[in-house]
């Protein structure tokens, strides 16, 4: 018994190409995404660093207007704007604020504008935490698959 008989969840995002989907030579080759540059596939680290931006602006947004209306416990209206702010932002300018700090752009697959809808959707399960920390190949997150979306460098 090994690794491949326990099953995929505990492969890796550099390794999962062994195991499902076609073998592809980089990140976003079966996307039709360059390997290198603008358009490619935003390393994971970008990612991580935007959500920290957007999370932390949501709660200084929330440490100024949530004493006037949730009293000392706002835990919630900081998820509340959290996913308000990357949903906005997402839909008028392609990235939200942490996004468009670290050049990351959230494009769809096929090239078609987003809509507000399935950017509800993403960000809905982006605040549910686990769906963005199931990878696959591409690492695209449950909630990209979704949605069929991808996080590309501007």
């Amino acid at each position: 018994m090994d690794r491949r008989d326990i099953g995929s969840w505990l492969t890796t995002p550099g390794e999962i190409h062994e195991t499902i989907g076609k073998p592809q030579d980089f990140r976003g080759a079966n996307l039709g995404l360059p390997e290198y540059g603008r358009g490619s596939i935003t390393p994971v680290w970008r990612r991580v660093v935007a959500l920290c931006v957007d999370w932390i602006s949501s709660l200084i947004i929330a440490g100024f207007i949530g004493p006037a209306i949730a009293g000392t416990d706002y835990g919630l209206l900081t998820l509340a704007i959290f996913a308000l702010q990357i949903t906005a932002f997402q839909a008028l300018a392609g990235s939200s604020f942490g996004q468009r700090m670290l050049g990351v752009a959230v494009i769809r697959i096929d090239g078609g504008r987003l809509g507000v809808l399935p950017l509800l959707a993403r960000s809905a399960l982006i605040c549910l935490v686990v769906p963005p920390l199931i990878w696959d190949q591409d690492t695209r997150g449950l909630h990209d698959r979704a949605v069929r979306t991808v996080c590309v460098l501007r």
